[in-house]
């Protein structure tokens, strides 16, 4: 019989899409004050890999991501979801030129995965509660993320490949240093 024991923690990270630039700074100042201070950030991407948000968030669609220093228990993420998920209601009311100015999605790094929250089910999510599900997005071999048959085609490309990198050597080295009690 196998010991049950807690999880190792992971790495938040938050994705963010928006016609707005100018609403990254804004919502990543209320990320922080949810989560703590953010230790790493992308550059910001464009989003051209699909018009399915064209209706809801207008043109011309950018990602931004942003990680947090402090470590999470992974059962975290079906809430951490939840919050992002309000978040974006509460922008949502005020007076933007579209109905959805900001999409927020958040995830986080372990040793060998990259998984998503998402509201939708599907063959390869799982339920965690709350109404929401989780989804290994890509696994790392061989000392690179590999995407997955689902994964989406933005999370195939350099640019955030090369981030999930970054971010997974700055959780190693978060691991360490709670090792050392440092």
């Amino acid at each position: 019989m196998g010991r049950i024991q807690p999880p190792l923690a992971v790495n938040l990270f938050v994705g963010m899409l928006s016609y707005d630039e100018n609403l990254f700074q804004s919502v990543e100042r209320r990320l922080e004050e949810e989560f703590g201070p953010v230790d790493l950030t992308s550059d910001v991407i464009p989003f051209n890999f699909t018009d399915h948000y064209e209706k809801e968030m207008g043109r011309n669609i950018r990602r931004k991501f942003i990680s947090f220093e402090r470590l999470i228990e992974p059962g975290r993420i079906a809430p951490i979801k939840v919050f992002t998920n309000r978040m974006e209601e509460d922008f949502s009311k005020m007076h933007f030129p579209v109905s959805r100015p900001i999409n927020l999605d958040p995830g986080y790094i372990g040793g060998g995965k990259l998984v998503l929250a998402s509201t939708k089910d599907n063959a390869h999510r799982i339920f965690l509660g709350e109404g929401i599900y989780a989804e290994i997005t890509s696994r790392y071999v061989g000392g690179r993320f590999e995407p997955l048959p689902w994964t989406y085609p933005d999370y195939r490309t350099k640019e955030y490949l090369e981030f999930f990198s970054r971010l997974r050597e700055l959780y190693l080295d978060k691991l360490k240093k709670q090792a050392v009690g440092t």
